[in-house]
């Protein structure tokens, strides 16, 4: 297992707070040596913001560019990996039209753009407003790698250290971890005889674990005075079998992710998540990101593992959709319906989800992807099956949808 980030959260304000950075700079380097010095990899230190909706204000907005590359040079020179402006918010309509502009300017800025909040409210405008910034950013680069750096939120709260969801709220800072830890799971279930046993395998993996992580993040607590928001196992995985989550799935009994017997692997898999004893934070589930996976890759790329496939999913485990790779032609009012259905399911299930949807330009289903990147496993364009909404849905009110209740 590594630790994919320590994220530091904080209000650095507008122009940007020198001390304040320079706070989160030292937090930062000595939280990776501590962590380090306990035997872990940590892969990337990250700060987050709050929304810069907020950190601007409504009449500075269109300097969200300005700000995007002015973070991403102070992130450098204090030697943090990436920072994340999180979310446009609905109560900010033009909000979200600054982003392509925003991660145009920077290489290392992430944002997201909320489409349903932790109030049970789904918003018909910030859904097609998300699926235009999905559409605007792939074009940004030839690849369509730019929407790796966007994510549209569905009832996500603060204080996440996955980026690109991760925002903070309120004045003082906080951090909290992201672990790349889908090898525990793989190795839990590679030769265990009962699903029980494979579940107990895999939560004590991650308790024993969080016992390891435990003390050094107290230790940076009491030291700087900064809160600790807790660990995010979501199991997050890398391009190769050993740390893949499709091959933890398939190590379960499935013939293949997207086959029947997938979507009840994935909510073992996350079940165990939820019972381990560890303090929980963000989505803390079953990442499925395809280009993030060699196994997810592999099925995509051959048929098996499909957008709908992926959709269910995410009502029993974790992020939602993640690095989905879509035809270049695709518009933003056929990706509009996607991510409404995913924000019903996070709304109706109480649980938060992402969409971070890939249209690669020039490219057509079945397709293969081209990126040089050590984090992704190249796949095939995956299809889409949506046509634009009719009213009522393509309107642009705001309503409620509340969680189910229980039997």
């Amino acid at each position: 297992m590594k630790i994919r980030s320590i994220t530091y959260f904080c209000n650095p304000g507008w122009p940007l707070d020198e001390k304040q950075l320079r706070l989160a700079a030292d937090f930062l380097k000595d939280a990776k040596s501590a962590f380090e010095a306990a035997d872990y990899e940590v892969q990337t230190t990250r700060l987050a913001t709050i929304p810069f909706p907020l950190l601007l204000g409504d009449r500075k907005i269109h300097e969200t560019p300005r700000l995007a590359e002015i973070l991403s040079q102070s992130i450098q020179q204090a030697g943090i990996a990436y920072a994340a402006l999180g979310p446009a918010l609905p109560e900010t309509p033009q909000s979200y039209d600054v982003i392509p502009d925003a991660i145009a300017a920077s290489k290392d800025i992430f944002f997201s753009g909320v489409m349903a909040d932790t109030r049970s409210r789904i918003s018909l405008q910030a859904v097609q407003a998300c699926a235009r910034v999905i559409v605007r950013c792939a074009k940004i680069s030839a690849d369509g790698f730019a929407n790796l750096r966007f994510a549209a939120l569905a009832n996500v709260a603060p204080g996440t250290p996955f980026f690109p969801a991760s925002y903070h709220e309120g004045a003082n800072p906080a951090f909290a971890i992201a672990t790349e830890a889908a090898d525990l799971a793989v190795h839990a279930f590679k030769s265990a005889g009962s699903v029980e046993a494979g579940q107990q395998d895999l939560i004590a993996a991650l308790e024993q674990h969080a016992h390891r992580l435990m003390p050094v993040a107290d230790l940076l607590k009491y030291k700087y005075g900064v809160r600790f928001g807790g660990i995010d196992f979501s199991l997050a995985p890398f391009p190769e079998a050993s740390r893949s989550l499709g091959a933890a799935l398939e190590a379960l009994g499935v013939g293949q992710v997207g086959w029947h017997g997938s979507l009840a692997s994935a909510a073992i898999l996350t079940e165990a998540i939820e019972r381990a004893d560890f303090p929980h934070t963000g989505f803390c589930g079953l990442m499925l990101p395809v280009l993030e996976d060699a196994t997810l890759a592999g099925r995509a790329a051959d048929g098996s593992l499909t957008v709908k496939d992926l959709l269910m999913y995410s009502a029993v485990c974790g992020t939602g959709l993640d690095t989905v790779p879509l035809p270049g032609d695709v518009t933003a009012e056929q990706i509009q319906p996607l991510l409404l259905d995913l924000a019903a399911l996070a709304l109706r299930l109480n649980k938060p989800l992402t969409a971070r949807l890939m249209p690669i330009p020039g490219r057509q289903v079945g397709d293969m992807t081209e990126f040089y990147f050590p984090f992704f496993a190249n796949s095939k364009v995956m299809a889409l099956d949506s046509q634009a909404l009719h009213t009522p849905l393509r309107g642009s009110e705001t309503f409620h949808l509340e969680s189910r209740k229980g039997n």
